[in-house]
C-alpha cells in the first residue's frame, strides 16, 4: 500500500518503511508526526481525494534534522562598484514513514522498533601463497 501526501507545499509518494527529506517540520528525533493531508492512496482498491481521502492518516518518525548545501545569492551592478553577497542553506526533516492509517484510526505514539540487521559475515582471510623456490637455469650475461 502506497500514499501521495502533501508536506510543505509538496507531493511526496510514500509508502512504509520509506525515507523521504522533506521541508522542516517540528518534532525532536525519534518523535512520531503525523501528516493529515493524504491526496491518494494506493494499492488493491485506490481512493482518490476530493481534495483529501477522508479519514486518512500518515505517521512517521522524525530521524533527524538536516541543512542542505548553501545556495549563494551574489547580485552586481556593473560599473558601479555594488556587489551583494548572501548565503543560505535550507532546512530539512528526514522522515521514516511507520504506518499508513485509514477509517480514521490513529498513530501509535512510540515508533516501532526497528528489527536489528545482523552485520555481514567477513570473508576468511586467504593464507599467503606458498613462495616458490627461485627458477635455476641459464643466467644471461653482457658480452664484451
Amino acid at each position: 500500500m502506497f500514499a501521495v501526501i502533501r508536506a510543505g507545499g509538496k507531493q511526496y509518494r510514500v509508502a512504509a518503511e520509506d525515507v523521504i527529506r522533506i521541508d522542516r517540520v517540528t518534532g525532536e528525533p525519534g518523535q512520531v508526526v503525523e501528516f493529515g493531508e493524504v491526496l491518494l492512496l494506493g494499492g488493491d482498491t485506490p481512493q482518490i481525494g476530493t481534495p483529501t481521502v477522508a479519514g486518512a492518516t500518515v505517521a512517521g518518525e522524525v530521524l533527524q534534522h538536516t541543512r542542505g548545501d548553501k545556495v549563494i545569492a551574489f547580485k552586481k551592478r556593473r560599473r558601479k562598484n555594488s556587489r551583494r553577497k548572501r548565503g543560505f542553506r535550507h532546512e530539512f526533516s528526514v522522515i521514516r514513514i511507520t504506518e499508513i492509517l485509514t477509517n480514521g484510526a490513529k498513530p501509535s505514539k512510540e515508533p516501532p522498533p526497528r528489527p536489528r540487521r545482523e552485520p555481514k559475515a567477513k570473508p576468511k582471510a586467504k593464507k599467503p601463497a606458498a613462495k616458490k623456490p627461485a627458477a635455476k637455469g641459464k643466467t644471461t650475461s653482457k658480452k664484451k
